[in-house]
């Protein structure tokens, strides 16, 4: 198994593009995945990276190895999947995405649970709302709102989230009440907007008797972080666009204020992304299947509370 390990690692190494990373992926101390390296190095005969003191960059070699050694792995792993099907005791590590509000208030909360019926299986979760590349970080399963733009992998719809629009009642106060969509494009709301590189122009689109209508926003803020926003809108410095999930706490405390309700965003698409070769592995099916039972039942119970939240808020804005 020493073979397979070193090339484990240099799999890591080679997606993370750190020595650093890949010894906190994989769990393992610099000197562990140090020898490993050198040892497939000195197995194949070739320098797979260039260190030097700031940087480590794959070699031609490592380049050339790098897509027989996942193919390896790949191959590794689908018969350790057989086996763990018929033996009903899958094994291994997930590496999980999400972003950071879906990730905190409805994935991390039941990783504990999953791991406590499935032993044998670890989780690695990475929670972050930047754009992510499945492939290239080597992920096995990314969770996300929206639409993705990634064709190539398979998608598995979990449910469609409610949004609602709301801003503190010290912003309100100062700034008004939008009494409609095109309220939000005027210079008298600041829309606090999630920022990242290659981000479209922002639209945030409302559900009119009309039909879905856009509304292009802006503010004097935007973060890559959600939760920075909804920071920023609990302490008066704008309106924002959120999954109902996020705020319901925020509402039902009356720090929050929903506004626009006659006309409220169009509901969001909750999903994650696996890759086909994914598809067979149980461990994958598993969590997939856990996660999306516990989302899906939290949704539930939330969009009672939030319909009962949403008009206390109403009443007390």
């Amino acid at each position: 198994m020493a073979y397979f390990d070193n090339i484990r690692t240099f799999v890591r190494v080679y997606e993370l593009g750190s020595m650093s990373a890949a010894v906190r992926d994989q769990r393992i101390s610099p000197a562990v995945a140090s020898a490993r390296i050198s040892q497939l190095e000195e197995y194949l005969n070739v320098r797979l990276f260039q260190r030097t003191t700031r940087m480590l960059n794959a070699t031609e070699q490592g380049k050339l190895f790098y897509p027989g050694a996942c193919r390896i792995l790949e191959t590794i792993e689908e018969a350790e999947a057989l086996v763990s099907s018929v033996t009903l005791k899958p094994r291994g590590s997930i590496h999980v995405a999400a972003p950071l509000g879906v990730g905190r208030r409805l994935i991390a909360p039941v990783v504990p649970a999953f791991k406590k019926d499935f032993p044998l299986i670890d989780v690695r979760l990475r929670l972050s709302d930047r754009k992510l590349d499945v492939a290239a970080e080597g992920l096995d399963i990314a969770f996300f709102l929206g639409v993705p733009e990634d064709s190539n992998l398979r998608i598995r719809k979990i449910a469609d989230c409610q949004r609602v629009l709301c801003a503190s009642p010290d912003y309100l106060e100062i700034n008004g009440i939008p009494e409609s969509g095109s309220d939000l494009s005027t210079p008298a709301h600041a829309c606090l907007n999630l920022r990242f590189p290659g981000a479209p122009e922002f639209q945030w689109p409302l559900q009119t008797p009309d039909g879905v209508k856009r509304f292009t926003v802006t503010g004097p803020f935007e973060s890559d972080d959600g939760d920075v926003l909804t920071d920023w809108a609990l302490n008066g410095h704008g309106i924002i666009i959120k999954p109902e999930f996020e705020v319901l706490d925020h509402i039902r405390s009356g720090a929050l204020v929903p506004i626009l309700t006659d006309t409220p965003p169009v509901p969001i698409q909750m999903a994650c992304l696996y890759s086909h070769r994914r598809r067979q592995d149980p461990k994958i099916r598993l969590f997939i299947d856990f996660v999306s039972g516990h989302i899906r039942t939290v949704l539930s119970n939330q969009a009672e509370l939030g319909s009962a939240a949403t008009i206390s808020g109403i009443a007390k804005g």
